[in-house]
């Protein structure tokens, strides 16, 4: 989904600015192979190239076959109408190829943990997990049924969309007790793709309320037959139900019932994510430069970054 025309052009709405926007088409033949969707801004004099999407988006790079995606972007570089630049290409699927790419440098990598949808029922997921994760979501659960009329509830009107990002919103700011976040930072980016996603079929924005009243939320996406979870909040007075873990076991159980393949808990290596996970395809950045000028200031930024 991140690789979708809503998800690029909504983000570039919104962080696009005055920036030079240089979307690279490969072709074997007649046919169009793939897209690579990037821009340029300038550092110093320096084109630096960074691909669209970067930041609040999730896995990156070119738009084609997973087999073929490494190959497609060393021959949108090479066609690049730029003699001399930096290249940051960030988020990219781990252990395609990228790093191999003549003159790449690779910078870093995250975890990105995935949950493999292929056990059938709630009940057989559950028997992979280890005795003690099933002793918690049923004692979790016991507890959160004596506090109230517990409902999960999925925003499915157009017209509530907006009451219901509200309440994530407010719930994300007091699950991390600040004003700011990235997330909240991307507010409006958000906002606006929750609309779009929710006009195509693909949110995924859980509600999580006792009695009436919203204690947990939950911000995905539903795309092909892959769930994301992207963002959550929940209310810190019911610490001691474990809001997240139950509103995260939910939306595994409906992707699981609905026939979902995988469920992508996204980038970084917390702890209640490596507990659920299957498996950890991850993500890298790599650096790549031209010119004598772009290869310093890549050093340089390497070295800062050490």
């Amino acid at each position: 989904m991140f690789a979708s025309r809503e998800w690029l052009d909504t983000w570039w709405r919104h962080f696009g600015g005055d920036r030079r926007r240089l979307i690279a088409s490969v072709r074997d033949g007649p046919g169009l192979v793939a897209i690579v969707p990037a821009y340029a801004w300038r550092s110093r004099g320096l084109p630096v190239l960074r691909l669209i999407g970067h930041g609040v988006g999730d896995q990156l790079g070119p738009v084609c076959e997973p087999r073929i995606a490494a190959a497609a972007f060393a021959a949108a570089l090479k066609a690049l109408p730029l003699r001399r630049f930096v290249l940051l290409a960030e988020q990219l699927p781990a252990g395609a190829g990228f790093d191999r790419i003549n003159g790449a440098v690779p910078m870093y990598q995250e975890q990105s943990p995935v949950i493999a949808l292929d056990e059938g029922t709630w009940d057989e997921f559950l028997a992979g997990r280890s005795a003690n994760f099933r002793r918690q979501v049923g004692r979790y659960s016991r507890r959160l049924d004596a506090l109230g009329t517990v409902t999960f509830r999925i925003t499915s009107d157009p017209a509530q969309l907006g009451a219901d990002f509200d309440v994530l919103l407010r719930l994300h700011r007091l699950r991390w007790g600040t004003t700011t976040s990235p997330f909240l930072e991307a507010a409006a980016f958000h906002r606006e793709f929750a609309a779009i996603a929710l006009r195509r079929g693909w949110l995924r924005l859980w509600t999580l309320e006792v009695d009436g009243r919203p204690v947990a939320a939950s911000y995905g996406f539903r795309f092909g037959d892959t769930e994301s979870g992207y963002q959550s909040g929940r209310d810190p007075s019911f610490r001691e139900s474990q809001l997240g873990f139950l509103l995260l076991n939910r939306a595994v159980r409906e992707a699981l019932a609905d026939g979902m393949r995988e469920y992508r808990l996204l980038r970084g290596g917390e702890a209640y994510k490596v507990r659920l996970a299957t498996g950890d395809p991850g993500l890298e950045t790599i650096g790549l430069a031209r010119g004598a000028a772009a290869r310093g200031a890549l050093r340089m930024a390497m070295a800062a970054r050490g």
